[in-house]
């Protein structure tokens, strides 16, 4: 991610759905070096943001339904999130969780794409989302991976006024220049109970020994360390409940 901080139209936020918040706080921690701190006000249901320093760099959200999956969503910067949503189904989207208010923050909405993949949208009133991108232990890079790259290739351009930089190998997703993400076709090396989603990338001082702690508190590594050819090392992991996210070398981006 070529941007230090959230700009419109790209990720500014991700927060992770956990049944266990306290094992969640500690595994995270372990991993990343966050500081979590839970907001009090009863409205807000224990959402807890971890830090690192003084920087908000992901939310925890205790799941009450036990039909929501435990897993990480990614969150876009918009500058109107009414207007917003009304391009999610203008262009083939669904709205999963209508526009509403986070007193003193912001306003939300909850969306997927054409494939089902969810994601969220956010306006910034108050609240404009990550204080730290592509640092040890911040964001730095988001993934959508899709049955139909097609589709995400109209979608999230009217959408959000992406550009597309396209090559046999990867889809790079970027603002003004600036690459933030990527695409990957899921092909038949996924389960196809694996549905289409949005998967983010921390950046990590060291690839390699961030999967051994990992794994050695309690989580998986599902892809090992592996350098990407002209770019960078990543590794994609497993947490103690099951929610996926990769990790990337620090500095190595887009």
């Amino acid at each position: 991610m070529r941007f230090e901080k959230p700009v419109t139209g790209g990720p500014c936020w991700t927060e992770l759905g956990t049944r266990d918040l306290p094992g969640t706080e500690r595994f995270y921690t372990e991993l990343f070096g966050w500081r979590p701190q839970m907001d009090q006000r009863e409205e807000m249901g224990g959402y807890t943001i971890a830090h690192l320093g003084d920087a908000p760099v992901a939310g925890l959200v205790p799941l009450g339904e036990e039909t929501a999956p435990v897993a990480w969503y990614v969150t876009f910067a918009v500058a109107d999130v009414d207007a917003a949503v009304a391009k999610v189904g203008a262009a083939g989207g669904s709205v999963v969780m209508e526009a509403g208010d986070v007193p003193d923050m912001g306003r939300f909405a909850a969306a997927s794409d054409p494939d089902g993949a969810p994601f969220q949208l956010w306006q910034d009133r108050g609240f404009a989302g990550a204080g730290l991108l592509n640092a040890p232990g911040a964001l730095g890079w988001v993934e959508l991976l899709t049955r139909a790259p097609e589709r995400a290739k109209l979608f999230y351009p009217e959408v959000f006024g992406w550009s597309v930089n396209a090559s046999e190998r990867y889809t790079r997703w970027g603002i003004g220049g600036a690459e933030f993400g990527g695409m990957v076709t899921m092909d038949e090396k996924f389960p196809p109970e694996v549905p289409a989603h949005w998967l983010p990338y921390f950046a990590v001082e060291d690839v390699d020994d961030t999967a051994r702690v990992a794994a050695e508190a309690g989580g998986a590594i599902l892809m090992e360390p592996t350098t990407v050819p002209e770019g960078p090392r990543i590794a994609v992991l497993r947490d103690p409940q099951g929610a996926v996210f990769g990790v990337y070398s620090a500095g190595q981006e887009g």
